[in-house]
């Protein structure tokens, strides 16, 4: 059994839009994890919130790890919570900057199923490109000029883990690359405000066109071109030919 651990009514307010996507024997589990991450010194686990807690020595302690590993509860539920809030903290009209990016969590073990060769960049530089193994998350954030950093930054709103290849095919499941992940967030931001400009910015990688035309009727994307790309206006008509004459 759990001890209760009694949070200030103001933090507990201001979680709550997050904790109604938790069942009411989960919330006050999760809201003193919640407490235990924003407090923790050093890594974001669950142990180390305990500790933080004064719960390290807490006999119900797998009840908090349940909490990630077990329990039902709806993460695109949170993410959409957490992108209107922001949205409304920071953009509350005019356009919307959407940065689209992937992260590499460098995981190693046999139970990190998911896990692949990726492309460090952290560690990688223009003469050199190291691999890590790790897991592979594309994550879409909300660029906006935070007050007290007097720069822009990228604040986190909707993330999805990207499979490699191998997983997916030793797993029955059907692969999907990094372009076709971007789609699918990007579509879903612009779900959640139908009523705002969206524009998303992104690297070379993501310059594809399927992705770009199935991306244009919902929202603006800006990626970056190849060095060597040749743009080109579309082809005059030939003189004295009309435009829907077939050809023999």
């Amino acid at each position: 059994m759990v001890r209760p651990t009694v949070l200030p009514k103001r933090f507990v307010a201001w979680l709550w839009p997050y904790l109604e996507a938790f069942s009411g024997r989960t919330r006050p589990t999760v809201a003193a994890l919640t407490v235990g991450t924003v407090l923790a010194v050093g890594p974001r686990t669950v142990t180390n919130a305990l500790r933080t807690l004064g719960l390290a020595d807490e006999p119900g302690f797998a009840a908090f790890h349940r909490v990630l590993n077990r329990n039902a509860w709806s993460g695109l539920g949170l993410a959409r919570t957490l992108a209107r809030a922001l949205v409304a903290a920071f953009v509350p009209d005019g356009p919307i900057l959407v940065g689209v990016d992937h992260t590499l969590e460098r995981r190693r073990g046999p139970c990190i199923g998911p896990a692949s060769q990726y492309r460090d960049a952290a560690r990688s530089s223009k003469e050199q490109t190291v691999t890590s193994r790790g897991l592979r998350w594309l994550t879409t954030m909300l660029l906006v000029e935070v007050p007290f950093a007097g720069r822009i930054w990228g604040l986190p709103m909707l993330t999805a883990l990207v499979p490699s290849r191998s997983w997916c095919e030793a797993n029955g499941r059907r692969y999907r690359p990094t372009t076709a992940w971007a789609r699918a967030l990007l579509l879903r931001v612009h779900r959640w405000f139908p009523d705002r400009l969206v524009v998303a910015v992104m690297d070379g990688e993501f310059a594809a066109l399927d992705l770009l035309d199935a991306l244009s009727p919902y929202l603006i994307a800006v990626t970056r071109l190849r060095l060597d790309a040749r743009l080109f206006d579309p082809p005059s008509d030939r003189p004295g030919e009309h435009p829907n004459t077939p050809q023999g």
